[in-house]
């Protein structure tokens, strides 16, 4: 049974607190948007798909519990309007929240202009929200298979050694994962012999998130340093690396945990095919390129501190992007929901289905 990071029942929101992980399993509640705005800042939830899912539902809690303080449609539109910007400024790189943030204001600018009640908008509202979850775990399970019937295709149906970067499992999504439920269609197939984990500093989610969903569902893997994936690669018979992403440009260029960019250019040079997980909610087609991504930058004691224990030199200047951006030509594949696409035929292959609808 896989991780259940997002709790949502009777209109009620949970959210498993990653920032405690892996020596506790404790679940906060988060009772509207503020509380949405801080778990997702503060990383106690984390994951582009998980920062739109725990985003809109705390604003579905909360119009649950505010409701009759609302006079008319419009004041109800206006509100959802301006508390999903807000929202959206919490963490500005995933492009998930953005997305998700424009469609339900679309949403609810349709519904306050429609003939419906103020009630029924309220529900409407909030049933756009929870089908999230649900959509979420089935896009992840496709992304598993048509991921995993790519690496399985390329080793001629053999057993692979595969890595992978940061988090991108349950703790990351509503369940299963993107590059993590790769692996996860791997094992499950009897392909995988071993999955090789990242540290992923300075935030260590691959250490603390990763493997803790890994020796979870026993799944054969191994804990690396960030600096070791080169000498992985020259020491070791690596078959991919797989890796999720929290935005993709419309020429495949992908934004996705500091660190990614590293492990491209060594999988490059050693000929293991690299791909990038993600649903087409993470693609920004508004963007042509990978410099237009706006990249967050973190506080320095993420740094210098661990576990509010001070490693590094005082006084010393720090650096600290969350992200970095794998330029398209490393790309082997992009795998989507849609099936796995290189990054120089992205573009065309979402519009014919958006033809398609």
């Amino acid at each position: 049974m896989t991780l259940q990071a997002i709790r949502w029942q009777d209109h009620k929101l949970q959210i498993l607190d990653q920032l405690k992980l892996p020596k506790e399993t404790e679940y906060i509640d988060v009772k509207n948007v503020e509380d949405g705005w801080q778990a997702i800042n503060k990383m106690q939830v984390r994951g582009a798909p998980a920062i739109a899912i725990v985003g809109c539902l705390s604003l579905a809690a909360e119009l649950a519990e505010t409701e009759s303080t609302y006079r008319e449609k419009a004041e109800l539109q206006r509100d959802v309007a301006s508390k999903l910007e807000y929202l959206v400024s919490a963490r500005p790189t995933a492009v998930n929240m953005k997305k998700s943030a424009e469609e339900l204001t679309a949403v609810s600018k349709n519904l306050s202009e429609s003939g419906i009640s103020l009630q029924d908008m309220v529900k409407s509202i909030i049933s756009w929200c929870e089908k999230m979850l649900e959509e979420d775990v089935n896009t992840n399970k496709n992304i598993g298979k048509f991921g995993s019937e790519a690496i399985i295709s390329g080793n001629e149906g053999n057993r692979v050694q595969v890595i992978t970067h940061c988090n991108t499992g349950s703790l990351a999504t509503a369940g299963y994962g993107t590059a993590l439920g790769v692996i996860r269609a791997l094992h499950d197939k009897g392909h995988l012999s071993k999955a090789f984990c990242t540290e992923t500093r300075p935030y260590n989610q691959g250490a603390r998130l990763t493997a803790y969903e890994l020796v979870y569902e026993k799944i054969p893997s191994v804990l690396i340093c960030d600096s070791m994936g080169a000498a992985l690669m020259n020491s070791q018979k690596i078959h991919a690396v797989v890796v999720g992403a929290d935005r993709v440009t419309r020429n495949g260029d992908t934004a996705n945990k500091i660190g990614t960019y590293q492990l491209a250019v060594c999988a490059k040079h050693h000929n293991v095919p690299f791909y990038v997980c993600a649903p087409t909610t993470s693609i920004d087609l508004s963007l042509n390129h990978g410099k237009e991504i706006p990249i967050e930058e973190r506080p320095h004691k993420e740094m210098t501190d661990v576990a509010g224990t001070r490693i590094a030199a005082p006084g010393i200047s720090c650096w600290n992007p969350a992200f970095d951006v794998t330029p398209a030509d490393l790309i082997t594949g992009i795998v989507t929901e849609l099936g796995v696409f290189k990054p120089s035929e992205l573009y065309q292959k979402l519009q014919d289905n958006l033809k398609n609808c």
